[in-house]
């Protein structure tokens, strides 16, 4: 095969839209220790080009300390914290801000050189650019999350964290789908129950991934640290104290934590019908070898936030539990791309 054949630039292009899948994935799970180690408010200012460079002397990193003490954090909960102290936070989000300009130049740069030089099937460049744009957005997102932790209390809103974090999942999965469609351009038959079935379990993953990051806003895996029940009951008799009811799955610990559980338990559900339809249709080696790993993925995932939660949520555990959604996550859109329809002349 010639290096300048469409198969091989297609590929090419796919290669390049995986390794910007797996900086986001680096991102997810930097953002989610950046979250755990209380180090999100570090950073008191959005200076996307400025703020790559960080302090380099004792004197910027008084005056980068300086800013963080006027902050409901450092007031509430850290006065007693030394310039050392702050290094160790600062650097969890700087490093998450510094992979989101990294994956921000890794997509753009290639995307313009693979315009240029017409490597990228024409239907797929106005979707990039969307793409591109979500990234933009996301960045603003970013920010804007952060400054609702900067006014009185020293915490984000639970929605702008779930806004965060799900955009992060929608761009990942949007790369991770054009990639697909480069390097498996082929289409097969499948019934539309099954492809029914099978986006359903992304969207359904996604639900699951916005009620961790509702969890992780409040803290609330902190609480109810059993399993199966909750302090031993199955419904805590707190679920229902906000008013109006829907508040209590926003910011009431008892109802976040178990809707997360909730969702998990459908998760799996809809994880084993998917594998059971796949199995009863036409054969699709494919479709069948993920929806194996789906269940496999499942499982490990369901045991991490078990342990997780058991073990008042170790940073390590935490670290892999988020790991283990992108995992879950990417695992349903390889199976749904597996089970796309066939085109018509070919059925």
């Amino acid at each position: 095969m010639s290096a300048t054949s469409p198969a091989a630039q297609r590929r090419v292009v796919a290669n390049w839209l995986f390794a910007c899948c797996a900086l986001i994935f680096a991102m997810v799970v930097v953002g989610g220790i950046t979250r755990l180690t209380h180090s999100g408010l570090s950073i008191v200012e959005w200076q996307p080009v400025v703020g790559t460079i960080p302090p380099l002397n004792a004197e910027q990193w008084e005056a980068s300390f300086a800013k963080y003490r006027e902050t409901p954090e450092f007031r509430q909960r850290n006065p007693d914290m030394t310039v050392e102290g702050y290094k160790k936070i600062f650097w969890w989000e700087y490093a998450h801000r510094l992979l989101g300009r990294i994956i921000g130049l890794a997509f753009l740069l290639p995307f313009l050189f693979f315009l240029w030089k017409k490597m990228i099937p024409e239907d797929m460049v106005r979707e990039l650019w969307g793409i591109f744009a979500l990234g933009a957005v996301q960045g603003l997102l970013g920010w804007w999350m952060v400054q609702s932790g900067l006014v009185n209390e020293p915490r984000v809103s639970s929605l702008r964290l779930a806004a965060h974090l799900g955009l992060a999942f929608m761009i990942y999965g949007m790369l991770l789908w054009a990639a697909l469609e480069l390097v498996r351009p082929r289409r097969v038959l499948a019934s539309d129950e099954a492809r029914r079935r099978a986006g359903l379990m992304v969207f359904v993953v996604f639900l699951m991934v916005l009620s961790g990051a509702l969890v992780a806003a409040i803290r609330a895996g902190f609480a109810y640290n059993t399993f199966p029940t909750m302090n031993g009951q199955w419904v805590p008799d707190e679920l229902m104290l906000l008013e109006p009811w829907w508040m209590n799955f926003i910011h009431n610990m008892a109802g976040v934590q178990l809707l997360h559980r909730v969702m998990a338990i459908v998760v799996v559900v809809l994880v084993v019908l998917n594998w059971y339809r796949v199995k009863h249709e036409p054969p699709n080696p494919r479709a069948r070898f993920w929806a194996d790993i789906l269940v496999a993925a499942a499982i490990v995932q369901v045991a991490l936030g078990i342990a997780t939660l058991l073990l008042q949520v170790p940073l390590n555990l935490a670290a892999l539990h988020q790991a283990g959604a992108v995992v879950l996550f990417s695992c349903a859109i390889v199976l749904r791309h597996a089970l796309r329809p066939a085109p018509q002349f070919q059925a």
